[in-house]
């Protein structure tokens, strides 16, 4: 029953798209050749959009827990024969959920960026880029058909393109944008033979009429194949999924996308953007829930990331790309959540990580910004004493991440791991194994960059230090003037973010997982047991914590914790001695296990390769060549032996007549 407000739903989308049209048009030389709107108007026109759309979202999740729904279309765009295609809202608190992250992490993100971006010409663009952004996966996760789905699904990859390449005058940030552009383009071109295959078997691209025929599909094979027709279409999806989510081997344009400015990385690549893949599964629970194939595909895929990810975050020196394995890390735990059919997990630990990483993403900049944009952690070091609100709150992040217990990390991510134990599909005993030392990975490259950042020795000042001169040149050179908190803009959004980092987790979690929040919306069959077994075994969030020191997760957040302060500050020369001793293996880790190796020097230059050999063979040699030039020689051939025939002389023509006569009165009697 649809009881919602359209126009309170129009208004939550669409004032992000209206103040990033104002601020970039107006505030930029884009449209008149000169910028009418000044920073401060530029960004106050921004941050006012997005704070209307936060408290609107705000009020739709309060509606929802209150059981307001709504299902419909707002504006029908297009018919053709008898499928419309359309703008229309589903509202339930999957999506009142999303819609609230997004917003307040946006809007965090907007106040940060006043202090970040402070000095930088380009600041009214960036502005507009992130509130056309926050308008985009508002129109994702709003969506009520597929259409709409892949609209905002292409509009916040466009997006993305345009932040990670903000500053297009380092050729490092130019590589980094085509890259994360090319390789989400595969994901997409399965993402869209997913939907492509729904569309063709149900006539719809509604997402209740899709799933209402989901039993039906079940019993339909691909023609041609006895490949079951949603397994197909599922394995499509999650391979979009893949890409927008970073998932193995789709992962590696993420690491790279540090090349934006920092708020960037918190709003796109640790709570929103990356965060959809994970969403579009959670919706589509109904379809997945057919396919085990899919699921245990799912599971691998997220265990392989949950753990290989993670330990290239161990051997990493910029602070941002060390959060961003990170991200890579815990984006596998919500796949293997998936995976385990425990989506209502997933989306719980998607929420959780989008507060505690968004946290820790501005602290990095926060850090940088202190040390004149030095992102390498061997020149920093004993910052508490001068960043006091950085350093609390980094270490609240980072103790949500490594799942401390009552933090709300270790809720999300202990009940993935318990998830992964109970489900019964192929690869799950992989996924457990792979998530329970995904936890020692976790504690060993968090406590590693807060060790090396916030305590010991103060490297700041130091003329000479480890990184090399390409590092240098990236991320600023070394600096003598003492490091100094950032101002209240910067650090406001930190001390926000932080407060949900600590207490959401222990708030959300029974009626998140074992309540009736997700009644209806995300659909788990009785073959998959993996969240009846969870609730069989969970008495509150305060017991639940208590019983972390029993667990395995718990002493192996203690034994990183213990080998990091122990190579960081007690014994600083044993990690170099530990890296001496790697050998082969950590050639392996620096060079990310070889893929993006592939990827440039297997598949780019294949393609050129092959783009070369169609530009010289098919369209040099054939078209060029053969169609249009060899026709032009045959057309002139033929006029060359067709002019001799044009004497104009009567009697050639005459003799011409009579041999064409006796052609034909033979042929004549022949016949």
């Amino acid at each position: 029953m649809n009881t919602g407000v359209p126009s309170l739903y129009l208004l939550i989308a669409f004032a992000p798209l209206v103040s990033a049209l104002v601020a970039g048009l107006l505030g930029t030389q884009f449209l008149l050749g000169r910028a009418v709107l000044g920073r401060r108007a530029s960004h106050t026109i921004t941050i006012a959009g997005v704070l209307l759309s936060t408290l609107g979202s705000f009020v739709v999740f309060a509606q929802a827990l209150g059981g307001t729904t709504f299902e419909g279309t707002v504006y029908t765009w297009s018919l053709v024969g008898n499928i419309q295609i359309e703008i229309g809202f589903l509202i339930d608190t999957l999506t009142a959920l999303m819609m609230v992250v997004v917003t307040s992490v946006s809007l965090m993100v907007h106040i940060y960026t006043i202090g970040y971006m402070a000095d930088d010409p380009g600041y009214q663009r960036f502005f507009s880029y992130i509130s056309l952004f926050t308008f985009s996966m508002l129109m994702l996760v709003m969506a009520n058909n597929m259409l709409q789905l892949f609209f905002g699904w292409e509009a916040v990859g466009l997006v993305s393109y345009l932040l990670i390449g903000f500053w297009y005058k380092r050729p490092t940030a130019v590589f980094a944008n085509l890259k994360a552009f090319l390789v989400n383009r595969v994901g997409d071109f399965g993402f869209i033979l997913g939907i492509g295959l729904l569309f063709a078997y149900t006539g719809s691209l509604n997402y209740g009429e899709v799933f209402g025929q989901a039993e039906a599909l079940s019993q339909l094979t691909l023609p041609g194949t006895d490949w079951a027709l949603l397994t197909v279409a599922c394995i499509a999806l999650f391979v979009g999924a893949a890409g927008k989510s970073a998932q193995v081997p789709l992962h590696a344009w993420l690491p790279d996308s540090m090349e934006g400015p920092t708020p960037i990385s918190a709003l796109i690549h640790a709570a929103t953007m990356v965060t959809a893949g994970i969403f579009m599964v959670a919706r589509f629970s109904p379809v997945f829930e057919y396919s085990n194939t899919a699921l245990s595909l799912m599971i691998v895929v997220g265990a392989i990331g949950a753990l290989f990810l993670g330990i290239l975050g161990i051997i990493q020196y910029d602070i941002k790309r060390v959060i961003a394995y990170s991200t890579l890390s815990q984006l596998g735990y919500m796949t293997v959540a998936l995976g385990a059919s425990a989506y209502s997990v997933a989306i719980f630990h998607l929420m959780t990580h989008a507060f505690f990483k968004a946290l820790l993403f501005l602290g990095a900049g926060s850090v940088i910004i202190a040390l004149h944009h030095d992102q390498d952690i061997r020149n920093m070091g004993g910052l508490r004493r001068y960043m006091p609100i950085t350093w609390i709150t980094f270490l609240i992040g980072t103790l949500a991440l490594v799942g401390t217990p009552f933090f709300s990390g270790y809720y999300s991510k202990e009940h993935i791991i318990e998830a992964a134990h109970a489900a019964n599909v192929w690869g799950a005993s992989f996924g457990y194994y792979a998530t329970l030392i995904g936890v020692l990975v976790t504690a060993l490259y968090s406590f590693r960059v807060y060790f090396l950042v916030f305590h010991g020795k103060e490297r700041f000042n130091s003329e000479a230090g480890e990184s090399t001169a390409t590092d240098a040149a990236q991320h600023g050179a070394h600096h003598s003037s003492r490091p100094k908190e950032s101002p209240w803009v910067v650090t406001l959004p930190l001390v926000l973010l932080a407060i949900p980092s600590v207490i959401i987790g222990a708030i959300a979690v029974e009626p998140m997982l074992f309540g009736p929040f997700f009644a209806g919306v995300i659909e788990v069959f009785p073959s998959h047991p993996a969240m009846a077994t969870l609730a069989g075994s969970f008495e509150g969030w305060l017991p639940y914590g208590i019983h972390a020191i029993l667990t395995v997760p718990f002493w192996l957040v203690v034994l990183g914790f213990v080998i990091a302060w122990y190579t960081c500050l007690h014994r600083p020369q044993s990690g170099a001695a530990i890296r001496r001793n790697l050998g082969g293996l950590l050639n392996i880790l620096e060079n990310k296990y070889y893929v993006d190796w592939f990827y440039e020097n297997v598949m780019a230059r294949g393609a050129r390769a092959l783009g070369r050999g169609l530009w010289r063979g098919g369209d040099g040699a054939f078209i060029d060549g053969l169609v249009v030039n060899g026709s032009a020689r045959v057309v002139g051939w033929v006029a060359g032996v067709s002019r001799h025939l044009q004497s104009g002389y009567i009697y050639h023509y005459a003799f011409a007549m009579i041999v064409g006569i006796l052609a034909l009165l033979t042929l004549f009697v022949l016949i």
